[in-house]
Order: structure tokens, then sequence, then C-alpha cells
């Protein structure tokens, strides 16, 4: 399943990648963060891995981030790894003026086991998800002074 997401930004480019690259910021914008814990690698760069823990609903949820490119301002790429999925995200970042900011979000799920019956029946949850992630980053970096 592909698909892309995209929203803009009330705010600088500088301004937004630095929020979006500061993960001490996370557990503000990102519903049912947890944790994140580095594994390999230098934080932030390509090659380095590390464990997410989100909290939905009554249970936990466990990915493994691996950071394929870093080329911000402009782009970054990921894949995220969990029981049954497999997801690369494309998070690109182009200046609309000196104070707003395009953020794009291509998804590309890979599924397998239950998942694939899930994502079967409930194709939306997944962009439904991805959606308020770039709405609460939004408000979140607009709120920023």
């Amino acid at each position: 399943m592909q698909y892309r997401e995209q929203i803009i930004i009330e705010k600088p480019i500088q301004e937004v990648v630095k929020h979006f690259s500061n993960p001490d910021t996370y557990a503000e914008w990102m519903d049912g963060f947890v944790k994140m814990e580095p594994l390999s690698g230098e934080p932030g760069k390509a090659g380095s891995k590390t464990h997410f823990v989100f909290k939905m609903g009554k249970r936990e949820m466990t990915m493994l981030e691996t950071i394929i490119e870093n080329n911000l301002p402009h782009s970054f790429k990921v894949t995220f790894e969990a029981k049954g999925v497999f997801n690369t995200v494309v998070s690109r970042f182009e200046a609309q003026s000196a104070s707003a900011t395009l953020y794009i979000n291509d998804q590309d799920f890979r599924f397998s086991g239950f998942m694939k019956i899930i994502a079967w029946l409930m194709p939306g949850a997944f962009k439904k998800q991805s959606r308020k992630f770039l709405e609460d980053f939004k408000a979140f970096v607009e709120r920023q002074p």
C-alpha cells in the first residue's frame, strides 16, 4: 500500500526541520510515543538503528527504525519494521515562502501474516494515522515561539 500525505506548516523550513529532527520533542507531537532507544550507528545518520515503543490503546507496539538517507533540510528516508509490517517513509520539506513549509510524507507499506488481513480490511486506518501525525506535528511546530 502506497500513499502520500502533505501539509503546509506556517513556519520557515529551517525551523520545521529543526523540530522534525529533534527526538526530545517526539512525545509532544507523536501520539502514543513512549520511548526510543538507539541501538547502533550514530543517531540521525544513515545506517543508524533505533528501537521505538508506542502505546496504542492498552497494548504496546515496538518498531525498529533504520535511517536510509538523511538529506535534511530537504528529505529524510527511513524504514520501520514491526511484526507483520515493513514501512518505508520518505519525508520531504519544501519552502513555500520565507514563513511557510510544505511537508510531504510518502508511505510504502508491505504486510505479512495477520497484518495483511488487517491492512486489507482497514486500509484507511494507516492513512488516518499518518495524517494525524502530520497534523499534530504542524500544530506543535506552529505553537513554538
